[in-house]
């Protein structure tokens, strides 16, 4: 189809923007591709160009061919964000967590440097920026979460001032660092949304990394660290919720729970949380440091999509990842409604059913390879010491090592800093990691 064609298209969605935030429609527009750039069709293709959208770039080239496949993604950096734990803890740099996009997209894939502004599916095209129209055989969406800082009074521009900072976000997670060097004596506070999230270990890891680091510059004894969390329950798993506690207790944290954080004002270092269990009701922490962890959701693009259920989530058949209403459609990672926690070790479970999954859908066979929820935590409990967290749909641990992963280790805290990151670049991004399964299964029949 023409350019001009794509116009008429899609010029009717252009009002749809608005529900962009305006940095991110500058973003945007910064990056897109020329038309001339872009063909009107592609074999296969991808949404997004985070962890799930590059490695099935990769899969898919060597399904279809490099040149059937397309991947539409507006950043020019990519970034590997569990290592921003370590980043906001001064234990890893942020350039160590970078690397450009054009680097990372398999060779011959094309890179189209936009944003999706709609999806339809009825008709299997989606619209980018500048009206232009992209027609797909199959189609595969990897579109990430939202942050969504602004639904906290005052935020983001509380940012500007000293003592607060987000391990979720690049202009933030140093921040953090600074906030913890720059402890005196108060409240440490640490949140938890009454959102999904993903990695939902995060905010509290780094909660221990703080509290290692103040017993090592002796400030310990100074500080009062608070977890102010929206949930019942510290973590979702009871083996390592058990585990969590302990270590809670024997650091002398406080844990406060259904406390969502409603409102900061960064000039008075005050954070306002609401009682989610006491509607109606709300509590004032003075702050010395505070670690927030943003409400998120589904991107605005899928808001009231054909693809997505009522919540903006993609609908998929969690077995599968297929659409649960367009055969030809699939999703991925965080986007979705899988009801798995969201994490890099549950899109490279992901990533090895799905693509079993369009393997066989382009051979007009029904997919059979089955995705068991699979996902992992990597629970940093100091600067050396790791609760690897492992399990299923069920909330039922599924590890791979036969040993009690819900004891710290050290050994855990260096697969964590060390190797996770190689296996990141140089396996799952290039399509050769699918989790630990068959490691799995290797270590413990080897027991038997």
């Amino acid at each position: 189809m023409s350019a001009v064609g794509a116009v008429f298209s899609c010029s009717c969605l252009r009002s749809g923007l608005w529900l962009l935030k305006p940095g991110m429609q500058q973003m945007s527009s910064l990056h897109t591709a020329a038309r001339c750039a872009v063909r009107d069709y592609y074999e296969v293709l991808v949404l997004g160009g985070g962890a799930g959208g590059i490695s099935m770039s990769a899969r898919m080239k060597r399904r279809v061919g490099a040149e059937n496949v397309a991947v539409v993604e507006p950043s020019k950096t990519h970034y590997y964000q569990p290592l921003w734990t370590l980043v906001g803890g001064g234990a890893k740099q942020l350039a160590a967590s970078a690397r450009p996009t054009e680097s990372l997209i398999p060779s011959g894939v094309e890179w189209i440097k936009s944003q999706v502004t709609a999806l339809n599916p009825d008709k299997n095209y989606v619209c980018l920026e500048n009206d232009i129209k992209v027609s797909y055989k199959y189609l595969i969406i990897a579109l990430g979460i939202s942050l969504h800082y602004e639904k906290i009074k005052g935020l983001p521009e509380g940012f500007k001032h000293p003592k607060i900072g987000s391990n979720y976000s690049v202009q933030t997670v140093e921040k953090t660092w600074r906030a913890l060097q720059d402890f005196k004596e108060g409240n440490a506070i640490f949140t938890f949304p009454n959102t999904p999230v993903k990695c939902a270990g995060a905010p509290q890891k780094i909660m221990y990394l703080a509290d290692a680091y103040l017993r090592k510059t002796g400030k310990r004894s100074k500080a009062n660290i608070i977890f102010n969390t929206s949930l019942g329950v510290i973590f979702g798993v009871k083996k390592y919720a058990d585990a969590l506690l302990e270590i809670i207790k024997d650091k002398n944290i406080v844990v406060n729970y259904k406390r969502n954080l409603i409102e900061v004002r960064a000039d008075k270092q005050e954070a306002v949380f609401e009682k989610l269990d006491i509607p109606g009701e709300t509590e004032i922490f003075q702050y010395e440091m505070l670690h927030v962890t943003p409400p998120m959701g589904p991107p605005a693009v899928l808001i009231d999509s054909p693809v997505s259920d009522a919540s903006g989530w993609v609908d998929v058949d969690k077995e599968t990842l297929q659409h649960k209403k367009y055969p030809n459609v699939f999703g991925i990672g965080d986007c979705t409604n899988l009801p798995t926690s969201k994490t890099a070790a549950a899109v490279a479970a992901q990533s090895g059913v799905l693509d079993k999954t369009i393997s066989l859908v382009m051979k007009n066979k029904l997919p059979v390879k089955k995705y068991d929820g699979y996902t992992s935590c990597p629970l940093v409990t100091a600067y050396n010491k790791v609760i690897l967290a492992e399990f299923d749909y069920n909330g039922q641990p599924l590890e791979t090592f036969p040993i009690d992963q819900s004891k710290e280790r050290r050994t855990m805290y260096h697969m964590k800093a060390d190797m996770m990151p190689l296996l990141y670049w140089n396996a799952l991004l290039k399509g050769y990691w699918g989790g630990p399964a068959p490691v799995r299964k290797m270590m413990h029949l080897s027991l038997k």
